[in-house]
C-alpha cells in the first residue's frame, strides 16, 4: 500500500483507499472495491469511490462505514455511516463540515466526496460494507 507524499502548497494531496473484504460468512461475502490512490489539490474536492458486489440481494439493513487513518498515525477514526436508509456524517473531526454522501446502496455504491481538501487529509480511507444477514 503506497501512501501519498507530504504536499506542498498547490500540490496534490495523497489519499489512499483500502480494499477490504467485508462480511465473510459460510454462504456468501461482499467484495468491496476502492481506488488504490486518489490525489487532490489543497482547496479542491475529491470523490472517494466505494463500489461493492454481493451474491445476495441488497438488504434494507445494509450499512456502509468510512474510516480515516491519518498518515503516520496508528489510530483509525470513523467519519461516515450509512444505516437504516440514511447517511450520517460523524459529528467529530475535521471532515464533518466538508463531506458529502454521493453513494446509492441499491446501485452498489458507497462513495463520498470530501470538499476543501487540506494537508491534514493525507492518509488511508477505508470503506466497510455490511449486508446482513
Amino acid at each position: 500500500l503506497v501512501m501519498g507524499t507530504v504536499p506542498v502548497p498547490g500540490s496534490p494531496t495523497g489519499l489512499t483507499g483500502l480494499c477490504p473484504l467485508a462480511g465473510p460468512s459460510p454462504t456468501s461475502s461482499i467484495h468491496v472495491y476502492t481506488q488504490r490512490e486518489v490525489y487532490g489539490t489543497v482547496g479542491s474536492h475529491v470523490t472517494l469511490s466505494c463500489s461493492f458486489w454481493s451474491s445476495e440481494w441488497i438488504s434494507e439493513d445494509i450499512s456502509i462505514t468510512w474510516h480515516f487513518q491519518a498518515e503516520g498515525s496508528r489510530d483509525s477514526t470513523s467519519i461516515f455511516h450509512y444505516a437504516k436508509g440514511q447517511p450520517y456524517i460523524d459529528d467529530v473531526g475535521s471532515f464533518k463540515e466538508r463531506m458529502e454522501w454521493v453513494g446509492n446502496p441499491h446501485r452498489k455504491d458507497g462513495s463520498i466526496v470530501i470538499h476543501n481538501l487540506d494537508y491534514t487529509d493525507n492518509g488511508t480511507f477505508t470503506c466497510d460494507v455490511k449486508n446482513p444477514p
